[in-house]
């Protein structure tokens, strides 16, 4: 074979000419493919799912408690506070008023905090016969 035989071959290969065309080819199919899947995934991260207000027990405020006197009975406290989050049946006569908050979407945007660890914690204590004889916590209850 001569030389110039061996560069009519070179000419023809697929290494030639061609070759800049498949690697623009590709890079574009790769540009492409590289945008569409950050596009895809940002996407995940700027809508998020909405998620619900997680308020669990009585809120109660201070004004509300401060309305409970020793020697109420029990009927008075549930007209006043509501129905209590514990009533342990082996204190049958302790009832606890407990409230936690976890804010989801709508609470986040309201700016509205989370209440964790029953920081919110009421104890109404009753005698025998169904009457107050102590309140405890009303100092953890917010103002309003």
């Amino acid at each position: 074979m001569s030389h110039l035989t061996m560069i009519k071959l070179l000419n023809r290969s697929p290494l030639g000419r061609q070759s800049s065309h498949y690697s623009a080819n590709l890079r574009k199919i790769m540009i492409t493919a590289t945008l569409g899947i950050t596009v895809a995934l940002s996407g995940c991260s700027l809508f998020n799912v909405y998620r619900i207000d997680l308020p669990q027990g009585t809120p109660i405020t201070q004004t509300q408690a401060q309305k409970l006197q020793v020697g109420m009975n029990q009927n008075q406290v549930l007209y006043i506070l509501g129905s209590p989050a514990i009533k342990d049946t082996l204190a049958p006569n302790r009832w606890d008023y407990i409230y936690d908050y976890q804010a989801g979407t709508e609470g986040e945007r309201k700016g509205i905090t989370d209440v964790k660890n029953a920081s919110q914690h009421l104890i109404v204590y009753f005698d025998g016969n169904g009457i107050v004889t102590r309140i405890e916590g009303i100092e953890t209850l917010p103002q309003s």
